[in-house]
């Protein structure tokens, strides 16, 4: 309880200096408020400052919050993007990446290490990139569509894969048991298809402004019903997130307009207000930064990590780039392709908990994700410079 109690006020003071650091640089530099949200973590956890310490309630919140991450993150697929070209190819490129993370995997290290480092570096930020391109205006648009296309195959990809190969049993169950788990989820999603919209949206508006709040109820009902079945199939619990993410977004996708807003308004309210910042600034209290600090050699693999994440993910995630793309351009979904963390963060502590990876290892994989996200976006966004027309050639790249 000692732990605590320092904790219990430090986390919500750094998570409201987090957004006020970036909007005083922003002016400057644009850097998403993440960043500093694991940043100022290790400053106050136990390796510089120690005003923070892990505790077992803090860290039952960053579950809550990492499980939120990915719930937004399915409530913002745009199922017309995994249509024709754009689809295909943000598949493919996925799947490259993750036999090129594989085979990087066994030149640092041999057995299930190789499959963690693999998945780890095949994987790509969506819940950091999208209030990047929301806040840009990019979402509608080919370049945002294509990006947006690219983080979700990143996301569910190494969740699938996490499943597989990392779930304590042999593949070949492992695969059974996805089955499972997947004809639920079909069952879930076919029941938001059925449901009668007309009656559940009305009182779902009837109760936005009271302290009824049915849609916020329903939302952790779907969730915590999803993340506990894939507990009970011993499935990563991100997988049930994302999936509980995109059977919501099918429950309201005949609301009104305004309806919808103001529901996925109290919904980012909840994961980026409350839930998510714990999770980052969780993780930065909980960053092995000693490891590094004894070792300062390693240190010199953070660039060597970055760069394997631009070719291992990044490259093959042009093949997703928008028809008549520019040089810039395509070097932009590179550099936003190639932007890792919350998987890295995932399936590390996945390695480490089963004694795959050592927290050294952990925290050389979680540094190389932090630097992404702290460089690669706010390169990639430069690059981008000014937004492409997002009408004929949004539907050519449909096609």
């Amino acid at each position: 309880m000692d732990d605590l109690e320092p904790t219990l006020l430090v986390v919500p003071l750094l998570a409201v200096l987090a957004p006020l650091l970036t909007r005083g640089l922003g002016r400057w530099i644009r850097i998403p408020v993440v960043v500093f949200e694991l940043l100022l973590g290790i400053i106050v956890g136990p390796a510089v400052l120690g005003w923070a310490a892990p505790s077992e309630f803090i860290e039952a919140l960053s579950e809550y919050g990492l499980a939120m991450l990915f719930f937004v993150a399915g409530t913002e697929i745009q199922f017309g993007s995994f249509r024709g070209r754009l689809g295909r190819r943000a598949s493919l490129g996925w799947l490259i990446s993750l036999a090129a993370g594989i085979a990087a995997g066994f030149l640092l290290a041999p057995g299930e290490a190789a499959i963690v480092i693999g998945v780890a570096l095949c994987s790509t930020a969506l819940g950091t990139l999208l209030p990047i391109l929301r806040d840009a205006g990019e979402l509608p648009t080919p370049f945002g569509q294509a990006v947006a296309a690219i983080g979700a195959v990143g996301e569910f990809g190494p969740l699938i894969a996490i499943s597989i190969f990392l779930g304590g049993r042999e593949p070949g169950v492992s695969t059974v048991v996805l089955v499972l788990f997947a004809v639920v989820a079909g069952l879930a999603i076919w029941l938001a298809f059925k449901m009668p919209r007309g009656a559940m949206h009305a009182f779902v508006s009837s109760t936005l402004h009271t302290s009824g709040q049915f849609a916020i109820r329903v939302v952790f009902l779907i969730l915590a019903a999803l993340v506990s079945l894939s507990i009970v199939l011993d499935l990563d619990m991100l997988l049930g997130a994302f999936t509980a993410g995109i059977v919501w977004r099918l429950v309201m996708r005949d609301a009104t307009e305004a309806d919808r807003e103001a529901v996925e308004s109290k919904i980012e309210g909840v994961a980026f207000g409350f839930l998510v910042p714990v999770f980052f600034i969780y993780t930065g209290v909980t960053f092995d930064l000693q490891a590094l600090l004894e070792q300062p050699l390693l240190f010199l693999l953070l660039p060597v990590g970055l760069v394997a994440l631009l070719i291992v993910r990044g490259l093959p995630s042009m093949l997703a780039a928008p028809v008549g793309s520019t040089r810039r351009e395509r070097l932009s979904i590179v550099l936003l392709g190639a932007t890792a963390l919350p998987i890295i963060v995932a399936v590390t502590a996945i390695g480490v908990d089963e004694g795959i990876l050592t927290t050294t290892h952990q925290a050389v994989l979680i540094a190389t994700g932090m630097l992404s996200v702290l460089l690669f976006p706010l390169i990639g966004m430069a690059l981008r410079g000014d937004k492409v027309n997002a009408g004929s050639a949004l539907q050519d790249d449909m096609a």
